[in-house]
């Protein structure tokens, strides 16, 4: 049973005009699967978008803005948003996601509206009269067997639904039902028609919301949807060092890496964009094998190697963050992940992990550490087992405090002007020389970035420079 708000409940039940109201879609599916539920969608029939728009107005804040499409959001007193909706009719009537002529018929039967949605699992409806479910194409059945299945062949009219899909399967760990797949198979030259910014939603929400992601990607590749995205399409297939990699090729080693990320506690614990980023730099960190992988005699036996794949991977990952429209900040984030995820053949030092530590950014020590979990957890039957070096190299950063940034300059702007020196192209050159000096451990404190810029920096000083800086370091003379 749906668990109705109690401000949501009152407003169901003191509006007669909300008589045929139901609950539909996720906060429906999400009841039944026993996951909390957030969104609320009311559908109402009966009624007209202006008696619908003028019964609510006595409830709260109204906002008509999805005029065009019969919803009215209400934000209640208490800060909750509700989206009531009147029922309609969509025709196909050109190509894209908005390419369809939409007519409200209030006098629909629920059955009718359920059939225009998406999944069977989606078509769901509840009657808070009588607290009973409405499930016309047996979506409940289909939850309990795991099963995504379409409503009606309508489902063919709108090629997003191929997209949500792959973000279903991989939120509730669906299979596609063969019918569906044969419907997604048919349908795959509309996805030019997609708007990129609703691509990159359903992404999104693949990778913020999975809990079996691998299941969107097998979708993708049985629906042969996978072909949009030619940078993950290329792995599949790609050989693998059985003795490093016995599960398999790259895209099946991936699906692991992806399904073994969303159960660490870094990915869980971490905030929405976050989540984005890690699975996206899981998903995309070995597309550089596509291109590097070669087969070679070692030791009078055939070895499997991809020597350079992180660097080759970073334009490939680039180049398929920018087809889902990923914002820069993202990709920024991303791509120093793609590029440093072998970062653990390296010793351990404080020189390495410093450095690491500024190659990373705006990423951080913390946040390489789940993707090469993630990387090591992802080959069964080996088993899941952190390396110890990714222990080392969280140990090291801690103790030097750059497990979540990059270290801090010591020597600044402001302290060459309290030497007399002016900004300018010399300016910059000499703290990028001082920060390098520091990388390397050749000072830790200001003192000593001050004695390493008057005797070890080798730089060219004004004199006036020199003379402050020996009163610094002599403040008896």
């Amino acid at each position: 049973m749906v668990n109705i708000p109690d401000d949501l409940a009152r407003i169901l039940r003191e509006t007669a005009e909300l008589r045929k109201a139901y609950l539909v879609g996720g906060c429906v599916r999400d009841a039944l699967l026993g996951l909390p539920q957030k969104d609320f969608d009311i559908e109402v029939f009966g009624i007209s978008y202006e008696q619908l728009a003028n019964a609510l107005a006595q409830w709260g804040k109204t906002d008509l803005v999805g005029k065009s499409f019969g919803v009215v959001k209400l934000t209640a007193p208490g800060g909750a948003v509700y989206d009531f909706t009147i029922p309609r009719r969509d025709s196909k009537v050109a190509p894209g996601h908005k390419g369809f002529e939409i007519t409200f018929d209030p006098e629909i039967s629920p059955k009718d509206a359920a059939a225009r949605r998406d999944f069977t699992i989606n078509a769901l409806m509840f009657d808070p009269r009588t607290n009973q479910e409405l499930d016309f194409f047996n979506g409940a059945a289909d939850l309990r067997n795991k099963i995504l299945r379409h409503t009606t062949d309508a489902f063919t009219e709108d090629p997003l639904r191929v997209l949500r899909g792959m973000q279903f399967a991989a939120r509730f760990g669906l299979t596609a039902a063969p019918g569906t797949i044969v419907l997604c198979q048919k349908i795959r030259g509309s996805y030019h028609e997609l708007a990129v910014e609703r691509v990159r939603e359903e992404w999104f929400k693949w990778a913020a919301k999975s809990t079996v992601p691998s299941a969107g990607l097998r979708f993708l590749l049985e629906t042969g949807w996978i072909e949009q995205y030619p940078e993950l399409h290329q792995i599949v297939g790609i050989p693998q060092d059985a003795e490093w990699h016995p599960e398999g090729d790259v895209f099946v080693h991936t699906c692991h890496c992806c399904d073994a990320l969303v159960k660490l506690p870094g990915w869980k614990e971490a905030d929405e964009e976050s989540k984005i980023a890690f699975a996206l730099g899981v998903l995309t960190h070995d597309f550089g094998k596509a291109t590097t992988t070669e087969r070679v005699e070692r030791e009078g036996r055939e070895r499997i190697i991809s020597p350079g794949h992180e660097e080759a991977g970073v334009a490939l990952a680039e180049s398929f963050l920018r087809r889902i429209d990923t914002p820069n900040a993202i990709v920024e984030r991303i791509v120093p992940l793609v590029r440093n995820h072998m970062a653990h053949l390296n010793e351990v030092t404080d020189r390495s992990v410093r450095r690491l530590a500024r190659r990373l950014v705006p990423e951080t020590i913390d946040g390489l550490c789940v993707l090469m979990t993630a990387d090591a957890f992802g080959r069964p039957p080996r088993p899941p087992r952190v390396p110890a070096i990714v222990t080392a190299l969280q140990q090291r950063a801690a103790e030097l405090k750059v497990q979540n940034r990059a270290p801090e300059p010591i020597l600044k702007g402001r302290h060459l002007l309290q030497l007399g020196m002016t900004p300018g192209k010399s300016f910059g050159q000499i703290l990028d020389a001082a920060y390098e000096a520091q990388l390397e451990g050749k000072f830790f404190d200001l003192d000593q970035a001050y004695a390493w810029l008057a005797k070890e920096s080798g730089l060219e000083l004004p004199e006036t420079a020199r003379i402050a800086l020996g009163s610094k370091l002599n403040p008896q003379t």
